[in-house]
């Protein structure tokens, strides 16, 4: 973990460059420090992943151009409140510049949500992706 989720209406699809999006996200999880100046969310386990909604109803079904965009952060127990607030204003912000035009011309939500996992059952892992970046 961390993983980043992003739900959004599929009318944003052509406009919103979500894979742009994506890519600054992570840049923006990876610039994340604690409070002794360590990075929050290791390199090889960062994943932002974007998906339009199959099926989507925004407000009052009267514009149909209405749209939203949802991020939801999940990660591991352990890290301070203001680590996990410094997480959101990061994602927040992020997403707000990237969709800065969007929101000068049509009606858009969008959430930001940072979840944490303290509960956890289970957390099998396998990755080739974190050596990569531990020699760093």
């Amino acid at each position: 973990m961390p993983h980043l989720v992003i739900l959004y209406t599929p009318n944003l699809e052509a406009e919103a460059g979500m894979g742009a999006l994506c890519r600054r996200l992570a840049d923006a999880m990876l610039a994340v420090r604690d409070e002794a100046g360590r990075q929050v969310f290791p390199t090889g386990g960062t994943r932002v992943l974007a998906y339009p909604a199959a099926h989507a109803a925004v407000a009052d079904g009267g514009r149909p151009d209405d749209a939203f965009v949802y991020l939801n952060l999940r990660m591991g127990a352990g890290r301070s409140a203001a680590v996990q607030q410094a997480a959101g204003d990061a994602l927040l912000a992020t997403a707000r510049a990237h969709l800065a035009p969007l929101f000068e011309r049509r009606a858009l939500g969008l959430t930001v949500q940072v979840d944490e996992s303290p509960g956890q059952v289970y957390d099998g892992k396998h990755s080739s992706l974190h050596p990569l970046f531990q020699a760093r």
